[in-house]
């Protein structure tokens, strides 16, 4: 078969628009599942076939993945090598020619995250800065803001309204120090290649157009992904040749959070006058009512190109939405089906649960763990293996023991006290010279500090850590989930959480699933033995789950759903506040995002999709009503096979106030599927006496 035959094999008529559209600018909305990927190579193909020379054809996307695939697929259609980079990759090869013109030498180095922390900690100690490692992390975070954003050290004064404000006054002394040491070491940090090349291009002409002319056809995938300075770079080079051929879709754009700017994609035709568009939407992932179902919500945004995906893929299951009592009822559920589906020898590979935020995965691990149906948290970490679930568990365990050094050594600069390995290892040997546990002797210590010569202010630092002990000790036989908030309070550890204000919002979310833990099983325990509820997650976080070499169920955030399918997909606490997050409720434009979240998530799934939502949830240890997410409601009926409430009964829970045409106010008592569909158990003011009644029939207001 010639290469054009090949070419011309498996494309439909829109992507064969786009392989052979040769001269100007090209913007492919190519939606979800739509083959994108086989379009960008197939088109490098199609051009070296016409005689483009390889070296004048550029290919950028944004991992080192998807830079791979699409070079092996070129390679084996065509046999020649295309540049195919991910941003960072390009910029590294482009100063490595020319940053000379910035007055560094062409063999500098490229510094890692944990070179650029501690040059930061350099900088911080010769400024005279008080830091711990929070602060130090919170900064490297601004500093990388700041330069994808271009903006230098200068700017971060003249956008600051005063000029006197502290956290501007900071981060502009430490990010020019900082930038000033990595030019003594003539060292690039990650975010400096984009940035120097950018500013390489805008301050000597003659090199961008030495690149220009080097790459006269350039493609860029995930448009809808970049930020400023890739968008910089990427109109920069294509402004001599316009033959930009950009590959994207606004409605999955879901990274605004990382900088990412969906107005780049949107204004692609102002950019780049005389644009043509293609639209890709015919999806070869899912079914058509998946995808129905989907363009229903998404519509609902502004901020897009019109385009309706649909599929040849035909399937009478309708999409399965279900409102549960509560969290454990729903996470039951999940794992049920997951069991049923594996028992009629479906893989476990085939099955995935998205949720909004790592914290949700806790509950869905309990059960997966109770059930021994192997998982993974892919994209992040096991809910009992973060960060800050090890200290908090480490601060209970402390109190709990006198002996535990290892719970000692992890939380004892947590926040920062002053005791570094020596002054660790000075207490270890009086412990053990007066032959006392570990912790007991800190408390003699207290009467005696003759026993261990400290500084003083590592004296002060153990009195206000044993105060914190005794103080999470006297709450040791209430509820566990109160012991946790007096340790946490006692520690002072949350203060120390939100210096990092880039994690805290998802750190503070996992400490409080712990609460929630920690009250759930004190309620179906019946206990408050912090002794044993300590063992049995001890017991839970070393369980030995699925690699990746055996079958397993996925989780993961549904940000890191991006560019994967499964045969069934879970989309799990689909409820107001929490999805959509309860941080996009005063902005449009978050809330857009929200939706588009929502779509990616739906089109992950090929033939089964379930979105669910519980009434109630434990969140921070106690039961919170919990109301339907909006974009439930925005999927019509036709495609929903659903126990779920609609418009009617929104919102109206077990103890809601409701009213009645007939019988007047009362409380709902229950609430439950009937054969019927919903039910309510109402008590009525009147007379007191309950009635079932049946929700689409009853029609109950909420008073």
């Amino acid at each position: 078969m010639s290469l054009s035959n090949e070419l011309n094999s498996g494309l439909n008529k829109e992507q064969l628009r786009c392989v052979y559209h040769v001269d100007g600018p090209l913007l492919v909305l190519a939606g979800a599942g739509s083959g994108k990927t086989k379009v960008v190579t197939t088109r490098i193909c199609h051009l070296l076939e016409m005689g483009v020379p390889p070296n004048e054809i550029l290919a950028v996307t944004f991992t080192n993945k998807a830079a791979k695939e699409m070079m092996h697929r070129v390679q084996s259609m065509s046999s020649m090598n295309v540049f195919i980079a991910t941003f960072h990759a390009l910029c590294s090869a482009v100063l490595r020619e020319s940053i000379h013109h910035l007055e560094f030498t062409t063999d500098f180095a490229i510094y890692d995250s944990q070179d650029s922390l501690a040059i930061l900690k350099k900088c911080m100690n010769e400024l005279g800065y008080e830091y711990d490692k929070q602060i130090i992390k919170s900064l490297a975070s601004d500093i990388s803001n700041a330069k994808n954003a271009l903006k230098l050290p200068s700017d971060i004064i003249s956008s600051s309204n005063d000029k006197a404000d502290e956290n501007a006054a900071l981060l502009y002394s430490v990010y020019s120090s900082y930038q000033a040491k990595l030019k003594e070491c003539n060292a690039l940090d990650f975010d400096d290649l984009l940035l120097y090349t950018s500013l390489l291009f805008k301050s000597h002409p003659d090199v961008l157009s030495m690149y220009q002319k080097r790459w006269s056809f350039v493609l860029i995938d995930e448009y809808q992904d970049t930020n400023a300075v890739q968008y910089s770079l990427i109109t920069m080079l294509t402004a001599l040749s316009k033959n930009v051929f950009a590959v994207g879709d606004p409605d999955q754009s879901i990274y605004s959070w990382r900088g990412a700017n969906i107005e780049n994609i949107l204004h692609f035709e102002d950019d780049f006058p005389g644009a043509e568009i293609v639209k890709l939407e015919q999806n070869y992932r899912s079914t058509q009512t998946i995808l129905s179902a989907a363009n229903a919500v998404i519509e609902k945004n502004t901020s897009r190109y019109e385009k309706k995906l649909w599929s040849s893929k035909e399937s009478s299951e309708k999409i399965h939405v279900e409102i549960f009592n509560d969290d454990r009822e729903e996470a039951s559920y999940i794992i049920d089906t997951i069991a049923f589906g594996h028992s009629q020898r479906k893989s476990l590979d085939d099955y995935v649960l998205f949720y909004r935020t790592n914290s949700q995965s806790r509950i869905y691990e309990d059960a997966l763990l109770r059930q021994n149906i192997p998982y993974q948290v892919i994209g992040g970490i096991s809910f009992y293996d973060r960060r800050e679930i090890k200290d908090v568990l480490c601060l209970l365990r402390v109190c709990l023991s006198l002996h535990d050094l290892a719970a000692f050594e992890r939380i004892i600069n947590t926040p920062k006290r002053g005791f570094g390995p020596k002054a660790i290892e000075k207490l270890q040997k009086g412990a053990s010279e007066t032959q006392q546990p570990f912790i007991q002797f800190l408390y003699t210590l207290r009467s005696n500090v003759q026993l261990c010569k400290l500084e003083s202010k590592q004296y002060a630092a153990l009195e206000s850590f044993l105060q914190a002990r005794d103080d999470t000790i006297e709450t040791f036989n209430g509820p566990i989930h109160k012991t946790i908030e007096t340790a946490l309070s006692s520690f002072k550890y949350m203060e120390y959480l939100s210096v990092d204000k880039d994690t805290y919002e998802d750190r503070k979310s996992n400490v409080d699933e712990l609460l929630s833990k920690a009250a759930e099983w004190t309620a179906v325990e019946g206990s408050t033995d912090l002794a044993q509820f300590l063992e049995e997650i001890s017991l839970r976080s070393a369980h030995d789950t699925a690699t990746g070499s055996f079958p397993s169920v996925k989780l993961m955030t549904l940000h890191n759903s991006k560019g994967l399918e499964f045969d069934t997909a879970f989309m799990v606490g689909l409820e107001e506040d929490l999805f959509p997050h309860i941080n996009s409720k005063h902005s449009e434009q978050e809330l857009e995002e929200e939706r588009r979240l929502c779509y990616v998530g739906m089109t992950r799934a090929k033939n089964s999709l379930y979105m669910c939502a519980s009434k109630y949830r434990l969140m921070y240890g106690t039961p919170k009503v919990m109301h339907p997410s909006r974009f439930l409601y925005e999927i019509p009926e036709e495609y929903i096979e659903s126990s779920a409430p609609r418009k009617g009964d929104e919102g109206i829970v077990v103890g809601s106030r409701v009213q009645h045409k007939s019988f007047g106010s009362g409380t709902v008592l229950k609430s439950y599927e009937s054969s019927l569909g919903l039910a309510f158990d109402v008590t009525f003011d009147d007379n007191g006496h309950t009635r079932t009644l049946i929700a689409k029939y009853a029609k109950l207001q909420k008073i």
